[in-house]
């Protein structure tokens, strides 16, 4: 499957594409006549790219992630530890949010129960 027929087909989209083949990771893709060819095991591959883009990598933590992924050594242990990091970050954001939430919600049921917090509320 040409790139461009790739990119619409799987709604890849072409800075992905420029990513996997510029890191090297593409070692199935071949050129025909100027057009890069990929084939399943890269679609599976550009997804999990797209994925771990997705939940919030870097472009450089995509590309470790994805080199430690293809490696021959079992790297299991590293990628999970990676994972880890970014759903406690995630978890952090969320619970931060919460919080800003609870307070937006306070704030609110305040003034519609016509309860000032200021003296120049109350006039």
């Amino acid at each position: 499957m040409m790139r461009e027929e790739a990119s619409r087909r799987y709604m890849i989209p072409a800075e992905i594409l420029d990513e996997y083949e510029r890191w090297g990771l593409c070692a199935s893709v071949k050129q025909v006549m100027g057009c890069w060819q990929y084939d399943e095991r890269d679609l599976e591959r550009l997804s999990l790219i797209m994925a771990l883009h997705d939940i919030g990598f870097s472009a450089a933590e995509v590309e470790a992630y994805m080199r430690l992924a293809l490696a021959v050594d079992d790297t299991s242990a590293q990628r999970l530890k990676m994972l880890e990091r970014l759903r406690s970050q995630t978890l952090d954001e969320i619970h931060l949010r919460e919080r800003q939430l609870d307070r937006l919600d306070y704030l609110r049921h305040r003034l519609n129960q016509g309860t000032p917090f200021l003296q120049e509320d109350a006039k």
